[in-house]
């Protein structure tokens, strides 16, 4: 039994030190050669790049945790018509990629666009002589964008986080006269300021180095545009990779920052009671339906770039009009029939579905050790399995990239160049593992060990404990944590457009980027088949949170 276990923790060191280490190993190795470093740190247009995403990332972090805590507050403290479906509400601007969403709002916001037909009709601009919205303001719609759509992670945080303080703390404050101020300053906002300061974290990284959103809407002058732009010609000019260095700097920073000092776990104080609390009755009707009002009227708002590309999937003319003109369903047949796109379907499922049963072997493998075995050195394992979350997506992809084409030993079957399949499955199977395994931890956790050690006791073995106890007591967080990661890998942005290199290997998310860059019928494809993807991701959705529920903020702990 200890040799499998020790064998077990060898296997899952190794495959994170050739997936997870080596990557990063060897952009360091590439990005710290000093002419190139200091390249990328004194060129002014390399320099301009990093502060806009500087900019980008702490406006959307700022936009997103003014629109969050307040709403997790008030879901967690009132009851209201429709609280149950809150948590489903709050996740819906998840079902796309927001540079899927981009489509749509250049639609609407463009120069002949649907919103300055708007004021052309009641008469404020002349017909034709509108501002160019997104031309004068693209970094405040890239920060908007991705605002509206990583608002969910910090809400589940802070949601699950209040879920967790002993309401006993808060009506103790009351009784001794504390204002409703006061407690929340004193006790509750510094009980979840673990789970406040890892959602802003996450949201943080992942706006700082996110690709697709400035990609589609034509900012430019940013690190992460900059970075893939620089890709083909990484033989004449390494700086990229300098450039990914210095993204991979600041986020580890800030993931330490966040999780060894800002984000540390709750002490026993914060732990929740036996008794619970239940949510407060607003006294008037008129309060409680405008709190439900409240969250649908954010879900509209935040899922406003997806009513564009609804339209525009639907639209044969939308030319100077607030409305399409004329409306047709053939893009939705072309988007499934399409030659350029049916491969990329086919292609999409299998890394994802083979991705997600990998993720979902090794989430349970380093959960075990975590949560039952504790093993010396469980807690670096732990650590080094959720590093996905912390170091962006485009930072790994650049990493295999470079790993898969200067290793003779990895370039004959990890050539991204000749066949990226094996290399994208691993990829997207890396990235979405923290999300198996934060679920895999929470079953464990939430399950006593005692129907295991009494089925050892009476002689089973450690895979028959595993297959008939353990794995159906879990069962459900295991499904949630592969809904999960099924889903977002269908949809991976950053690895699809970075390792993806032959049409014929392309995936789902790289074939809407391509066709959206054709003229005339390409964007209207691209986004029919984005209405597509929005289906299957929000039934996704939905299902993983019936499975999970208030768990479903664990899934973006760091």
């Amino acid at each position: 039994m200890k040799i499998v276990r020790t064998a077990t923790v060898v296997l899952l060191f190794t495959f994170f030190g050739v997936f997870l280490v080596l990557p990063l190993y060897t952009i360091l190795l590439e990005g710290l050669q000093p002419i190139y470093l200091l390249e990328a740190v004194q060129n002014p247009v390399y320099v301009s790049g990093f502060i806009n995403a500087f900019k980008i990332a702490t406006v959307v972090t700022v936009l997103v945790a003014v629109v969050s805590i307040p709403m997790a507050m008030i879901a967690h403290r009132y009851d209201f018509p429709l609280r149950s479906w809150t948590n489903a509400l709050v996740l819906l601007p998840l079902i796309l990629p927001p540079f899927v969403g981009a489509l749509g709002v250049q639609q609407l916001f463009e120069r002949t666009g649907a919103f300055n037909s708007l004021l052309t009709a009641i008469g404020l601009v002349a017909p034709g002589q509108g501002p160019d919205w997104l031309g004068q303001h693209r970094f405040a719609a890239v920060c908007l964008l991705e605002a509206l759509h990583l608002y969910p992670i910090l809400y589940l945080n802070v949601r699950t986080s209040l879920a967790n303080i002993d309401p006993a703390m808060d009506e103790a404050a009351r009784n001794l006269g504390a204002s409703e101020w006061e407690r929340l300053r004193t006790i509750t906002l510094p009980l979840i300021r673990p789970g406040l300061f890892a959602g802003g974290v996450i949201v943080f990284i992942w706006s700082f180095t996110e690709l697709g959103t400035p990609l589609m809407l034509g900012y430019l002058d940013v690190t992460p545009a900059q970075i893939f732009a620089g890709i083909g010609e990484l033989n004449s000019n390494p700086t990229a990779y300098s450039l990914v260095v210095v993204l991979l700097v600041v986020s580890s920073l800030l993931y330490f920052v966040g999780h060894y000092f800002l984000g540390r776990a709750q002490d026993l104080g914060s732990m929740k009671s036996s008794s619970g609390a239940k949510p407060a009755e607003l006294p008037h009707a008129w309060q409680r339906w405008g709190v439900t009002a409240l969250f649908i009227g954010l879900s509209l708002l935040a899922i406003f770039p997806h009513f564009g590309v609804l339209l525009l999937s639907v639209s044969r003319d939308w030319h100077e009009t607030i409305l399409p003109s004329a409306y047709t369903l053939r893009f939705y047949q072309d988007a499934v029939t399409h030659d350029f796109v049916v491969p990329s379907i086919g292609n999409s499922v299998l890394y994802a579905s083979i991705a997600t049963c990998g993720a979902v072997v090794l989430g349970l493998l380093v959960a075990l050790v975590a949560v039952r075995w504790k093993p010396p050195g469980w807690r670096l394992l732990d650590g080094i399995a959720m590093l996905p979350l912390a170091v962006p997506g485009i930072i790994l992809a650049f990493g295999y990239l470079s790993m898969a084409t200067r290793y003779d030993w990895l370039r004959s079957w990890l050539d991204p160049i000749e066949n990226p399949t094996l290399l994208l499955i691993i990829a997207y199977g890396t990235r979405r593992l923290p999300y198996v395994l934060r679920a895999a931890t929470a079953g464990l956790q939430q399950t006593p060990e005692d129907l295991e050690r009494a089925a050892a006791n009476l002689g089973a073995k450690s895979f028959t404990v595993l297959s008939r106890i353990t794995i159906p007591l879990i069962f459900a967080n295991l499904i949630g944590g592969m809904v999960f990661a099924f889903s977002f890998s269908m949809l991976e942005v950053s690895d699809s457009l970075i390792l993806a290199q032959k049409m014929e290997y392309f995936p789902i998310t790289r074939a809407i980027y391509e066709l959206s860059m054709v003229l005339g019928s390409g964007p209207y494809i691209a986004c029919a088949f984005g209405v597509w993807a929005m289906a299957f991701l929000g039934c996704s959705i939905l299902f993983a949170t019936r499975m999970l529920g208030d768990r479903m903020g664990a899934m973006f702990r760091l």
